[in-house]
């Protein structure tokens, strides 16, 4: 029988938690080096100079035009769209209708009747079903990660990250530019090619002095835009970074990809039966040292990566009841857990050795989407979902969601690493045994 909806191969697996734990490769590669030079410059340069990473292959966009636009939007999100509009943007969030959350991604407002959202296919498959069954007059034009749909980017994008990231602008512009505001939007000229620049970072502390700007323009100028930045550059210390320095930035901004989305209960049924049984829905993996039978357990709410300041009850959206009460008392908070280095240097040498002593291997610079309980003794206080390392950081650490009481500063846990089995039975894991490593709870970033 040959699957054709995400509901098929649900009742196949029998179970939302088997479905996603049944053994599968890594996440899919970046359509771009590794490294450009190497790893630890890339990672030191957002910190001291400045550093390009290439965004313009590896996330799907969705472009959405038509009056509905924002009602759309606003309906779906828990975000506010009160003074959204050209030149805003925002990190939109969709939730079920018990307040879990189901994708995130950045919104761009490029015009008074278009928006783009870029990020994982996620976001983007639920506001085409939203607009379906509900009848928003809204189009829509997707482009899909590049390599993986027929339809070409329509824009390039890159991220020029660091201290020196406004210098290096405005060499490439010729002369002073306007300040752009945290999350706010600009444009400018570099030569003859107009620029869109959007005011974030992803290795530092979120605010408008942040080093961050992602710019992009339309596809066919992406060569010539390069060209520019890296020998306006040159001077100022400017590398390129490649797919491991750019996954590893999300330790230190405390971003948390690709949650399991909340669409798994009995009333998503008929949107498990729109959805594509090879939709990125159904390959987001459980591993690591927690396991459940109750998928509810896998889910996220707003406060637990860090995004309850997003919540806004000024208007009516999917989910907006349920987010009213969790609001009253949220049970757990984002933070980081900065590794022991003597365990963490135990658990990178044990890789060396055969035998019943060998941990489970570290994936350097950073492991993605895991499910490891972090414990107080032996009472279970969070969960870790992502480990890294940066040379910004001086050794690992996990992003984590803990129980709020527990969210201390210095507080002593532990994580249970590696998986209950040890591996057994997925190829794509080497046999192990679970060890424990102790970590310290901070609530900001570690290398802030």
């Amino acid at each position: 029988m040959q699957l054709t909806t995400l509901q098929e191969r649900l009742e196949q697996s029998g179970s939302p938690t088997r479905m996603l734990s049944t053994p599968c490769p890594p996440l899919r590669a970046f359509p771009y080096p590794l490294v450009h030079t190497n790893l630890q410059d890339e990672q030191r340069a957002w910190k001291t100079t400045a550093v390009l990473f290439d965004q313009s292959y590896h996330m799907a966009d969705l472009y959405i035009t038509g009056p509905d636009t924002t009602r759309l939007l606003s309906e779906t999100a828990v975000n506010s769209f009160a003074t959204f509009g050209t030149d805003k943007a925002k990190q939109y969030l969709a939730v079920n209708e018990d307040g879990y959350v189901i994708g995130d991604g950045v919104l761009f407002g490029l015009s008074d009747d278009e928006v783009v959202i870029t990020g994982s296919e996620i976001a983007p498959n639920w506001l085409r079903y939203q607009a379906e069954i509900r009848g928003y007059d809204v189009s829509f034009h997707f482009d899909d990660r590049s390599g993986e749909g027929p339809v070409p980017k329509r824009y390039y994008r890159y991220e020029l990250e660091g201290p020196n990231a406004w210098k290096i602008l405005e060499k490439a512009h010729g002369g002073k530019l306007d300040h752009i505001k945290f999350f706010a939007m600009g444009e400018f000229t570099i030569g003859d090619l107009k620029v869109r620049a959007l005011n974030h970072t992803m290795g530092g502390v979120p605010g408008d002095d942040a080093t961050g700007l992602e710019l992009f323009g339309p596809a066919a100028e992406g060569p010539e835009f390069l060209a520019a930045i890296l020998e306006a550059g040159e001077e100022f210390g400017l590398l390129r970074g490649g797919a491991a320095a750019y996954l590893s930035a999300t330790i230190e901004s405390g971003w948390t990809p690709l949650p399991i989305p909340a669409i798994f209960g009995d009333g998503m049924k008929p949107y498990r039966q729109w959805l594509s049984a090879f939709t990125t829905e159904n390959w987001l993996p459980i591993t690591g040292s927690f396991r459940s039978e109750n998928i509810e357990d896998y889910y996220t709410t707003p406060w637990d990566i860090g995004y309850g300041h997003m919540v806004k009850f000024d208007h009516d959206f999917i989910g907006r009841e349920a987010l009213e009460e969790m609001a009253k008392r949220p049970k757990r908070r984002k933070v980081w857990l900065n590794w022991d280095s003597d365990d963490a240097a135990r658990v990178i040498g044990s890789s060396f050795v055969d035998g019943d002593n060998r941990a489970k291997a570290l994936d350097i610079p950073t492991t993605m989407i895991t499910w490891d309980r972090v414990m107080a003794g032996e009472r279970l206080v969070g969960l870790a979902t992502m480990h890294g390392h940066t040379v910004n950081v001086g050794g690992w650490a996990s992003i984590a969601r803990v129980n709020v009481d527990d969210a201390v500063d210095g507080a002593e846990v532990e994580i249970v690493w590696g998986d209950p089995d040890g591996g057994v039975g997925n190829p794509f894991v080497a046999s192990h045994q679970q060890t424990r490593i102790r970590a310290t709870i901070s609530t900001k970033p570690p290398a802030s």
